[in-house]
């Protein structure tokens, strides 16, 4: 005889069911916790070491524009190690050219070994700036990538040159804000 829905033994059923149901989802760990957190200590080491390898676009930007500003010496050199074609189709204004397969001909006669340099390629889905910083280290500079290379320098909003002369894009507001310099990092 079947039972209805108002009878003890279907309610219980269900209860049960429920009970399953909330204890197996509960105890599944979502994606983003499947590997815990590092501790504070560790997450420390690892964002301060970060920081020492790596350069915000915005940042360069804005001690470079100082720089040229007041007269003087931002404290690093800027290293374009894209081809002589990506090049010539745009580069950050100041930025010495120095593709990754010659560095280990060129870097000691184009950088003075005492000022930190920091590399850029196309964008985040290209490691060119990560080869040329580890060609660069291995050669005894100190050097940061810039994160976001030339794609996110343009993104951004910033003034770059390309083989016909200066030029620049309006920030896109996905990438840096519209109405203000500082985007509150």
């Amino acid at each position: 005889m079947a039972r209805s829905a108002g009878d003890r033994p279907f309610s219980a059923v269900i209860i049960i069911r429920r009970l399953i149901l909330m204890t197996t989802t509960t105890s599944q760990v979502n994606a983003v916790l499947r590997t815990p957190p590092a501790s504070p200590a560790a997450a420390a080491a690892y964002f301060s070491a970060s920081l020492a390898f790596h350069a915000d676009v915005s940042d360069v930007a804005s001690v470079l524009a100082a720089a040229a500003a007041d007269g003087t010496d931002p404290g690093f050199v800027v290293i374009d190690s894209r081809s002589t074609a990506s090049w010539d189709q745009g580069h950050v204004p100041g930025a010495v050219h120095l593709p990754t397969a010659l560095i280990p001909e060129q870097a000691e006669r184009l950088l003075d070994r005492s000022v930190p340099v920091v590399t850029y390629c196309w964008g985040p889905g290209c490691n060119g700036a990560t080869r040329a910083a580890l060609a660069l280290a291995e050669l005894g500079f100190q050097v940061k990538e810039m994160l976001g290379g030339f794609e996110y320098w343009v993104r951004e909003g910033f003034a770059y040159e390309t083989w016909e002369g200066p030029a620049e894009k309006a920030a896109d507001p996905l990438t840096a804000p519209v109405d203000s310099d500082d985007c509150g990092c």
